[in-house]
């Protein structure tokens, strides 16, 4: 059985639930959109649940906020990921995209149960970290300038983490 995830705001004005195969918080994203939005170390840590199992209270203290993602020749595109934040408290709480319906990532500082602790860490999009960054690279963590290749459930599924 998947592992039931709770999470809440920093106000307590949104509580949600999800159900995840893959709750290890391993995945360590330096990008500026990620630091400026979700704060933390200078990176913000997704998880990935299954969207049909999202369970809000508070929906009305929600907002969304798209990215803008610079591209080639500094041209700006809206990313169609929704960045649910609480609209109290400013805390980012889960990533949904439509292009992936069936999912939804919740960022790992908003979840409020215990998570296992990952036996590695994938530090991605280090070409974007901020310069007083200093990366806490441990034995066995891998190093991406932009994107892994592994997906968050082909991480989970090769480490034999995956939870039915």
């Amino acid at each position: 059985m998947a592992m039931k995830l709770e999470g809440s705001c920093r106000c307590g004005a949104v509580h949600f639930s999800v159900m995840s195969h893959t709750p290890y918080p391993y995945q360590l994203c330096y990008c500026s959109i990620c630091r400026k939005t979700a704060g933390g170390g200078g990176f913000a840590i997704n998880l990935m649940g299954d969207y049909k199992t999202l369970k809000v209270q508070g929906r009305k203290a929600i907002r969304i906020f798209h990215a803008e993602i610079e591209g080639e020749g500094g041209h700006c595109e809206k990313s169609s990921g929704q960045r649910h934040f609480c609209s109290k408290c400013a805390a980012a709480l889960w990533l949904y995209d439509p292009q992936w319906p069936e999912l939804v990532h919740p960022f790992a500082s908003a979840i409020d149960t215990k998570l296992p602790v990952p036996p590695s860490k994938v530090h991605l999009m280090l070409r974007f970290k901020a310069s007083w960054v200093k990366p806490d690279f441990g034995r066995g963590d891998a190093r991406f300038r932009e994107y892994p290749k592994l997906s968050i459930e082909e991480w989970h599924r090769k480490r034999g983490l995956w939870i039915e």
